[in-house]
């Protein structure tokens, strides 16, 4: 099992068809889960996928239209059920607190779980994990909307050779890298001594939205961005009228982001051949792409360099 990966757990828009779920993503990152738009139908999903509930340690809730909500409730009576232990936040906008609070109790169970509730009121950061700073950014949609990134903090990445050179091993590598200074005999060896920069990591995920400032922002420099690409370009005038991005749209703003690998989803089902979303978006962008499918896992990318 990959460290950080994409768990695509449903790809469909409005309505779910046979072969497509509604809504639902997994990130996984380092011990951490993160769980994006649970639409209809998510816990089932995630029990395909082989997720437990207990793996999800915070929900982001783009939007309160249904296929983007409606699996809520499921997931966290499922972790009362579970007897989740650590605490889950709900990250969703502030004008829907009343969906939210309808949907967080929507049926009578044993409410165990530590789950709470986390309005976002606006751009900007909305909490600090142990995976990195987690954002948000406001997008385009009929009903408030927003989308979200996590950016991991950079970090340093220690180099054997220097290490060695430097006379510094065993236990006292993890001394280094916590102090940042370590003394060995007569010298003093610096982290930077011994160590390279090692940019952090990014993701990013954009739902239901017109093009706006929200989406580049959200994409600069994501490693992964998952994007909706609801409407082919020839129906761009419905993308346009509904707040929704086409794929060609999603695949330039991944190119002039320097994204490195896209996911497109959120597809209509007027749409039978997934391939045509591969072949607009290819037209413009020439980087690693992939057309979601449910239960689909997708790795983020090694680090570069």
């Amino acid at each position: 099992m990959a460290a950080r990966e994409l768990v695509v757990l449903g790809t469909a828009s409005q309505a779910p068809t046979r072969t497509r779920n509604h809504n639902g993503y997994l990130l996984r990152w380092d011990g951490r889960g993160f769980l994006l738009d649970p639409g209809e139908g998510t816990q089932r999903q995630m029990l395909l996928a082989g997720v437990p509930s207990s793996a999800v340690h915070r929900v982001f809730v783009s939007h309160f239209h249904g296929d983007h909500c409606l699996g809520l409730p499921g997931v966290l009576q499922r972790m009362s059920l579970d007897r989740v232990r650590h605490p889950v936040t709900v990250h969703h906008p502030a004008s829907g607190r009343h969906f939210y609070e309808r949907l967080r109790h929507a049926s009578v169970f044993a409410d165990l779980a530590d789950v709470r509730g986390g309005p976002v009121t606006g751009d900007g950061p909305l909490a600090e994990d142990p995976a990195g700073t987690w954002e948000a950014r406001r997008l385009d949609h009929p009903v408030e909307s927003f989308g979200y990134r996590l950016v991991e903090p950079d970090g340093r990445r220690v180099l054997p050779d220097r290490l060695a050179a430097a006379g510094v091993a065993g236990p006292d590598v993890g001394r280094l890298q916590r102090a940042g200074v370590l003394r060995v005999g007569e010298c003093t060896v610096r982290i930077e001594d011994v160590s390279a920069p090692r940019p952090g990591q990014r993701f990013a995920f954009v739902m239901d939205t017109r093009m706006c400032d929200g989406v580049p922002a959200l994409a600069d420099g994501a490693d992964l961005l998952v994007a909706e690409s609801t409407f082919l370009h020839e129906d761009a005038a419905l993308a346009e009228r509904y707040g929704h991005l086409t794929a060609r749209q999603a695949a330039r703003v991944a190119a002039e982001a320097r994204v490195r690998r896209l996911v497109l989803t959120h597809f209509s089902q007027r749409y039978d051949d997934p391939r045509r979303f591969e072949d607009e978006a290819r037209a413009v962008y020439d980087g690693d792409l992939v057309v979601a499918a449910d239960l689909q896992r997708v790795p983020v990318p090694p680090r570069a360099g």
